[in-house]
């Protein structure tokens, strides 16, 4: 089997994840820690992603916002984060000859950022109008209340970006709490992937090796709310559509039926010719989009279907989305669905690893989570061994046994 990635340790346990691709002209320089909204305390709600925010405001060495953003610039550089429920990221995709340039300035904003009082009191403006937008924004906003009704009063249940009232509240010092805490070596990995030339190791033990290690307290454990019986939460705006969320809960990021449910969502929402696309949209024009999608945690998961639908035809595409369901857990996915299904899911999986940027960030997010970066190939043939019989078998198990 051919190996993609290659791991690499600093001398304070920090890890080092590589995809060289030497025919590459770019490089993808990326540091993710396994820290997210997920380790926050409720009064200290979406300051993972607030962090995120100030990282770019200025160093000791940068001190204003313009002069990381303007070494980036001069570079050609692509420079961005993003924050999730159980991680955070921070990258700069840039050409492979100024890599250690792009390094050097990730490593002294999350080293050395400043997190000036009067830098926070200006960006929490900031962080409200992103509130506002997303409130704003039925399809996004309605994942929010689905994860608060699947996951109740835990972390996982709460928004990332957190709420007015702890963003308005947040010091100094409640960054510094949550950073000091979860950004150790110990939770960091650092990836590269594309044209990768000279001593990496040697260039990163430089700007990373001496952060102090430490040990960090585990996450909250997920602890499933109520008795598993149905449950609806109705969120009410002025709109012309209507946004929904069905769905029940389903296995863990490593459950052995990982690729199963992966397929599964592919013939059930996995593309235009899905069979939610097929009958919700094309059928019975009930809606301009529709998708199916398993949403992995690494001790919970959520299998559900969204869909923008008329605002007076609610109750018809509930009970199509529903139907559907339920045909999964009923009825074998026929021959050709399901090869149909596998050729999607891996198709869309080459052309994830055809950049520098995708393959690093497919390996992050599995090496940060699970401990491992899987290599592409294991994933290529483990879909090619999923059948029709395990489809139904989990549709059985997760859709039949559970309430919506």
């Amino acid at each position: 089997m051919t190996h993609v990635y290659e791991r690499s340790r600093l001398s304070n346990g920090a890890r080092v994840l590589t995809a060289p691709m030497p025919h590459a002209q770019s490089t993808s320089c990326v540091v993710m820690l396994a820290a997210g909204s997920r380790y926050e305390e409720r009064e200290s709600s979406g300051i993972a992603h607030f962090a995120e925010h100030m990282f770019f405001k200025g160093t000791e060495r940068r001190p204003r916002s313009r002069d990381i953003t303007s070494e980036i610039d001069a570079i050609g550089g692509e420079f961005n984060a993003f924050t999730g429920k159980e991680y955070t990221g921070y990258y700069v995709r840039c050409g492979a000859e100024t890599r250690d340039i792009a390094l050097d300035v990730l490593a002294d904003m999350l080293r050395h950022s400043k997190f000036e009082p009067e830098e926070i009191e200006r960006e929490k403006g900031v962080i409200v109008e992103e509130m506002n937008m997303y409130f704003d924004t039925p399809r996004d906003f309605i994942g929010g209340v689905y994860d608060e009704l699947l996951y109740g009063d835990q972390p996982l249940g709460r928004d990332i970006i957190g709420t007015k009232e702890t963003v308005r509240a947040a010091t100094r010092e409640t960054f510094t709490s949550y950073l000091d805490r979860w950004y150790k070596p110990e939770r960091m990995v650092v990836g590269v992937g594309g044209r990768i030339e000279g001593d990496l190791i040697a260039r990163l033990e430089e700007l990373l090796g001496d952060v102090p290690a430490g040990d960090t307290p585990a996450a909250t454990a997920f602890e499933p709310p109520g008795d598993g019986a149905p449950r609806v939460r109705v969120a009410t705006k002025a709109s012309d559509q209507a946004h929904l969320c069905l769905g029940v809960r389903s296995h863990p990021l490593t459950h052995p039926d990982r690729y199963v449910l992966q397929l599964l969502t592919t013939v059930l929402g996995g593309g235009m010719s899905s069979r939610l696309f097929t009958e919700v949209r094309e059928r019975r024009g009930l809606a301009y989009y529709v998708f199916g999608l398993n949403n992995a945690y690494t001790d919970a998961g959520s299998l559900y279907a969204q869909a923008g639908v008329d605002i007076n035809r609610i109750d018809e595409a509930v009970t199509t989305i529903v139907a559907e369901l339920h045909k999964l857990a009923e009825e074998p996915v026929p021959a050709d669905e399901l090869e149909k299904a596998r050729s999607s899911a891996k198709g869309r999986f080459a052309l994830q690893l055809e950049s520098p940027h995708g393959t690093i960030m497919f390996g992050l997010r599995r090496e940060v989570l699970e401990g491992r970066a899987t290599e592409p190939a294991e994933v290529q043939a483990a879909l090619d061994t999923v059948t029709a019989e395990d489809v139904q078998r989990v549709a059985q198990q997760v859709i039949g046994a559970r309430g919506l």
